[in-house]
Parts: C-alpha cells; structure tokens; sequence
C-alpha cells in the first residue's frame, strides 16, 4: 500500500515529501510538533492534543496553519490513505519560508507537514516487561512548556540511555528533582499507594496522556500528588512507571542499576496500564 505524507495543502508520496531549504523549522527549530496514537483506526485524545498545539504555536506567535475543522479532516484523510489502524499520526507546524534571519518575519505563511506511522503499541515487550531507566543532568531551555521541534538535549538524552541499554533518561534538575524523561513524563508510587508526577509548569511538557491519566486516577478514587520528587525518592518507590502518546502507561523497573520494588511492574502501574488501555479502545473505564 503507498504510504502518503501531507505537505502544505497537498497529500504527496512520503518519498516525495519535502519542504524549502529557507523553512525557519529547519533553519531554527522555530517550529511545533504533536504526537497522536492512533488504536483501532481512531485517533486518542485527537481533541486536548490539538488544543496544545493551538498554545504551543501562541507562546510562539505562530498562527494555525489551517482551521481547527480543516486540520481534523486532514488528519483523518491522511490516517485512512495511509491504512492505519494502530500507529500514530505526527504533524510539525513552522513558522514558514523565509530568508535566514534571526528576528522573526512577518507577513510569512506557516508551513505544516504531516505523516503517519504504523506501530504496534498493544504488544510492545516494554508494557508487559518493564523498562530500565537512567538519570541525567536537565539542560534544556526554560520553556519546556511548549512542544518545539527544539530537541537536541532530548537527543542526547535518549542516546545516552540506549548506550547504558536503557529504554529512557529522566531528566534531573538543579536541586535533584526528577523533571520528566527524554520523551515521557515520569511517576512513582509511594508506599502509602500515592500517585505522584510533578506538576506541569514551565518545566516540563503537559502530557496529554498524563493528564488523561491523572482524570482516570481521579475517577478511580485513587490518591494523587502533583509535586516534584527526587531521584533517591523515585528509587525507594513502590513503583515508577512512565506515560507518554506512545509509550502509554511503561512500568520502570530499574532506575539507575537500582531495581525497583521486586523487579516486575507493579500492581497500580498495572492496573493503570489496564485502565487507559480500554481507555484507547473507546471502552468504558473499567475502574
């Protein structure tokens, strides 16, 4: 089956997809992505994640390159193209074609592009297993707030994990606290059954999967804390897992070569795991 991509108002061949040598994405990172899971041909939190995407582009003055209607009926042309029934959908918005400067222009049309890819998130080893985790020093920008292209150090991060035949970094500020991953948002669970994640402030990226997951908490009856924790607590945890679009609920079970708990994903990482689960099915919250 071809496999198109969405490329400022034209569906072209993915092999074909390509944007101006002078787009300021490319030239300066000044630009925002989204990520959207895509389960049983139905797009998962479609809504809140075109709602950061609309903020990120404001804290940027970047303008939607589309209506909010039109980006949806793209999204869905592009997923049925492409015959995706588990996978994601990625879009990247710029802020156009310009002349290499470093102020920004005006007067410069955006320029969004779109892909999708098939994945097969249901049966990733990673949900069932566990995953190993790393910490590093946080030396991203201040505005981690906002879903720029900008991810170098996020790079460097996820590389350096792999190299210790690790699946993620956590990311650890000036003062010890665990920020969030290279690409997800990091929980533990305290010995008196407490959710904690750290809040979502300029620091760290609002996860529309974490905040999925805090309202399925919620729903649940279960206790929560939004505060920061430190890397010596998160290794005494209960439990530590991940979230993210497309890691979805990942138990940790090592965090710097200290094994967490017993080793095994832990009994709440589960059955929140369970939970958002039928939650990307459309079933109703088993909880």
């Amino acid at each position: 089956m071809a496999r198109y991509a969405y490329v400022n108002g034209r569906y072209v061949p993915h092999g074909d997809a390509a944007v101006h040598i002078e787009d300021r994405g490319f030239q300066f990172a000044d630009g925002v992505y989204e990520v959207v899971p895509i389960v049983n041909s139905r797009m998962v939190d479609a809504g809140p994640h075109l709602d950061r995407l609309e903020r990120s582009l404001s804290e940027l003055t970047i303008a939607m390159p589309l209506s909010r209607k039109v980006l949806e009926l793209v999204m869905d042309e592009l997923i049925a193209r492409n015959g995706v029934n588990e996978g994601l959908i990625y879009m990247q918005v710029t802020r156009g074609v310009s002349p290499r400067d470093h102020k920004f222009p005006s007067g410069v049309r955006p320029s969004i592009v779109m892909t999708t890819k098939r994945v097969r998130f249901l049966t990733q080893k990673k949900l069932s297993d566990g995953v190993k985790v790393i910490t590093i020093p946080d030396i991203r920008w201040t505005r981690c707030d906002i879903k720029t292209v900008a991810l170098l150090p996020n790079c460097m991060g996820k590389t350096e994990a792999a190299a210790a035949g690790a699946y993620e970094a956590w990311q650890v500020d000036g003062d010890g606290m665990v920020t969030e991953g290279t690409s997800s948002n990091a929980w533990i669970v305290t010995h008196d059954d407490k959710l904690v994640t750290r809040p979502a402030g300029h620091e760290i990226l609002r996860g529309v999967t974490r905040q999925t997951l805090l309202r399925i908490a919620a729903e649940a009856g279960l206790t929560f804390e939004e505060r920061p924790f430190s890397v010596e607590e998160a290794k005494s945890a209960r439990e530590t897992f991940l979230s993210s679009a497309t890691s979805f609920v990942t138990p940790v079970v090592e965090l710097d070569e200290v094994t967490i708990g017993d080793g095994t994903p832990g009994p709440l990482s589960r059955r929140l795991q369970g939970w958002y689960l039928d939650y990307c099915a459309g079933l109703k919250n088993s909880a």
